[in-house]
């Protein structure tokens, strides 16, 4: 535990003298009360608030043992703490705990946390999407509101997105009504197509009956609500959709070309750079939060409609005018994944 700040200890010491006592300044400041207890005594033993240099127990690892542990999890940012203390110990023959390499990283504040999660991208991927973004770096909001961004989404009826959490007292961890009950496949999924634009946006499609073939994404997609969407958009109407298999068929691209539509060159595993993503998010967030929530696979789909329909324009359309910021991070990450 690192030691007090001046200003805490300053703090510390007038609580005292204010009579309370070391397990509430302790609770008051989150910090041990041995570590409260002797910050004071030192304090007005030597009216310093600095520690003198050689106080304490001496340090079990030299700077270049801790230059090699903070090497080590650069290298290999998923190196844990018990395998960092054995590579130590293997090269450099010295042994610690795991607390104290977890102290050396924090001493650089180096945190463990959930990392981000991205497609997976190869080398071209990063090459297209680096030449995608390049290509569209100067697009501004006039150009990007002609295009109609359109997706496909699988809902689960149990969404089990690791966002639960629960209040509970510690060791009650076991407890029967503090475990979240998993379901296979989660009870179910819904299939819905939607796309945005800004300023609107199409009506949402539940797919049943089957995944969605080319012929089908024809018939139930593009004549039923993209081509009479088009107008509302203009003369200069753009389509973007994934690389999907129903998508990308000879006869999809055979019927756009007939209809006219023109259609932007998507890159592959490139979801967070699609503004739809964040809408399918919002979407999923405010079905999880109606109560009560969806029971059956009837009443997920009567939810869908109803939120999709209750969607702000505003946000939709806030989303849609973070494209050129897309753009920008992309090229930032030579074509890597970004913080979308």
């Amino acid at each position: 535990m690192p030691d007090l700040t001046s200003l805490e200890i300053i703090r510390a010491d007038e609580m005292r003298r204010n009579s309370h006592t070391y397990r509430s300044i302790a609770s008051r400041l989150r910090r041990p009360v041995s570590t409260i207890l002797r910050s004071i005594q030192r304090y007005r033993s030597s009216n310093s608030l600095v520690r003198r240099r050689g106080q304490g127990r001496k340090r079990c690892t030299s700077r270049r043992d801790d230059s090699f542990l903070q090497l080590g999890v650069r290298s290999n940012t998923r190196l844990t703490a018990v395998q960092a203390r054995n590579e130590l110990e293997d090269v450099r023959g010295v042994r610690v705990s795991e607390r104290t390499v977890r102290r050396r990283f924090e001493e650089v504040g180096l945190g463990s946390y959930i990392p981000a999660k991205g497609p997976k991208l190869e080398r071209r991927h990063h090459v297209n999407r680096l030449s995608y973004a390049r290509e569209h770096r100067h697009w501004d909001l006039n150009e990007w509101q002609q295009v109609l961004f359109t997706d496909e989404c699988r809902v689960l009826l149990k969404q089990i997105d690791g966002r639960q959490r629960i209040w509970r007292r510690k060791g009650e961890r076991h407890i029967q009504s503090n475990f979240e009950h998993t379901l296979a496949y989660g009870g179910g999924s819904i299939m819905v197509w939607g796309a945005i634009c800004l300023g609107a946006r199409t009506e949402l499609v539940i797919v049943t009956g089957g995944t969605m073939t080319a012929d089908r994404y024809i018939r139930d997609i593009l004549e039923e609500h993209v081509v009479p969407f088009a107008p509302f958009i203009g003369d200069d109407f753009i389509l973007m959709q994934d690389n999907a298999r129903a998508h990308s068929a000879q006869s999809v691209q055979a019927y756009l070309s007939h209809v006219g539509i023109p259609v932007i060159q998507w890159p592959a595993n490139s979801p967070n750079m699609n503004p739809i993503e964040h809408v399918w998010d919002l979407l999923k967030r405010r079905v999880k939060s109606r109560m009560p929530p969806p029971n059956n696979l009837n009443e997920l789909g009567n939810a869908l409609l109803e939120e999709w329909e209750r969607l702000p324009q505003e946000i939709i359309d806030n989303i849609i005018c973070s494209m050129p910021r897309r753009m920008e991070t992309v090229i930032r990450a030579r074509g890597g994944n970004t913080r979308y």
